[in-house]
């Protein structure tokens, strides 16, 4: 059974998102991804699909490559009716492509792009994109050629930072020992970091007490014991 939360753990307590260039952390999983957003000019017929875990930094990666191009964000949810609107000669990023995206829009930012209109065109999405479901035939020829990069689940190292940093957004004091405790017994996501951040404070809060190994401990077993791992 889940363990029991008062009303005071059970409160909304969200870390700062914070999406800026400074606050991204840098590693080995991340770095072939950096290196190929830095050259858009290198990309095949303007477009590039960013691939990557929840939880592994499409978002903020995207973030920062939309502060840097000046270009439009927009959930791939929305295309279908944003199209008509959009700026001409402005580069975009259309996030979760994978979780449903109208064909015929998507289509004709493939063909925008390659026609110079779009000068940049970043894809996000957690599965390749070969994988995506779509009807339009030759959408999905352009799919099976679309050049991606990868973003990989993180080393120690950079697991590490991320849940410093998660931690520290959040003013969670911390007892030294507790990451090097977390490391071996953890899932081991980027995702992960972010919900043992927020559950071990929620309980630190509640118990009036830095964050500790036995808070640590009480968070995992509870996990194991739903199936809910981190």
């Amino acid at each position: 059974m889940m363990m029991s939360m008062t009303p005071q753990m059970a409160l909304d307590l969200p870390a700062r998102q914070d999406f800026s260039a400074a606050a991204f952390i840098a590693g080995p999983s991340n770095a072939a991804a950096r290196d190929v957003l830095g050259r858009p000019d290198d990309w095949p017929r303007n477009v590039m699909a960013l691939i990557g875990p929840e939880g592994a930094g499409k978002s903020h990666l995207a973030a920062i490559w939309a502060g840097r191009q000046q270009a439009l964000v927009l959930p791939a949810s929305t295309l279908g009716d944003r199209l008509a609107a959009l700026e001409p000669d402005c580069a975009m990023v259309v996030e979760d492509v994978d979780q449903g995206v109208d064909d015929d829009a998507l289509f004709h930012l493939f063909n925008r792009a390659a026609e110079g209109a779009i000068p940049a065109l970043l894809l996000t999405a957690r599965t390749r994109p070969a994988h995506w479901t779509v009807s339009v035939p030759d959408l999905v020829s352009r799919l099976r050629a679309l050049v991606h990069v990868d973003l990989h689940e993180a080393d120690d190292v950079l697991l590490t930072r991320v849940l410093e940093k998660q931690l520290a957004d959040r003013g969670a004091p911390v007892r030294p020992g507790v990451i090097d405790y977390l490391l071996p017994r953890m899932e081991r996501s980027v995702a992960a970091v972010r919900i043992l951040a927020e559950r071990m404070d929620k309980l630190a809060l509640v118990k009036k007490t830095p964050i500790t190994r036995a808070i640590a401990r009480e968070i995992l077993d509870s996990w194991t014991e739903t199936g809910d791992a981190a």
